[in-house]
């Protein structure tokens, strides 16, 4: 059955208007972004066999366009589309921490990491270059590894810092292992650019290791 033909208040869309996006489900949502289903099959019964092929939503919208495209149903339009609004939802986070004070939102902040390097396939590390009021100035991705390391160069990170007038900063990389445990070497690192930006009179503010979960803050640790 078309879901134009399903009582209002089970359409995906309608049930989003009516009640807000957090009700919906995964598969609900989805389908609201592929708009249409095939033959046979409606919007969201092709959303629940999606998920279910790919192993999830995370695994879906991590997806690379050849596996993607490869479903029926999907083509390099809604990929596009896709990768669209997921580029929105990145700068969106990023927007509210430039007018924002990214020290006193630690979970806006968790957030933007997450959304930045967690479903990276291979290492990557980046900063958070902060104002002397601890707003966010800019994000980059210093440097890129392989599937188990980065290497990370102090003095490239402070002559970024200073090149964006950075009073603080906010470190952080991923763990394409998916375990946010911070390892020997990333203790290691921590203390050097600590050291290394006090020499310039910028401080190290945190580090951040993104994995599967909730990213761990090394300064709630203890180790910055």
């Amino acid at each position: 059955m078309s879901i134009s033909n399903w009582p209002v208040n089970e359409r995906p869309r309608e049930k989003l208007i009516a009640h807000g996006a957090a009700r919906l489900s995964d598969a609900e949502l989805l389908a609201i972004f592929l708009r249409s289903g095939i033959r046979g099959c409606s919007a969201v019964d092709l959303a629940r066999q999606l998920l279910n092929d790919f192993g999830g939503l995370r695994e879906l919208l991590a997806a690379g366009m050849d596996q993607f495209t490869a479903h029926k149903g999907l083509g390099p339009a809604k990929y596009a589309q896709l990768q669209a609004v997921l580029e929105m939802a990145r700068r969106h986070l990023s927007e509210g921490l430039s007018r924002g004070d990214a020290i006193s939102s630690p979970q806006h902040t968790r957030q933007f990491l997450t959304s930045q390097l967690r479903d990276q396939a291979h290492e990557q590390f980046g900063c958070m270059f902060l104002d002397n009021r601890h707003r966010l100035i800019n994000w980059q991705v210093l440097f890129h590894g392989t599937i188990d390391g980065a290497a990370v160069y102090p003095r490239v990170v402070v002559e970024k810092a200073l090149a964006c007038r950075a009073a603080a900063l906010i470190i952080a990389h991923n763990h394409p292992s998916g375990v946010s445990e911070p390892s020997a070497a990333d203790r290691a690192i921590t203390t050097r650019l600590r050291d290394a930006l006090a020499l310039v009179d910028i401080r190290l503010l945190d580090h951040f290791v993104v994995g599967d979960g909730e990213p761990v803050s090394m300064a709630e640790l203890g180790m910055v």
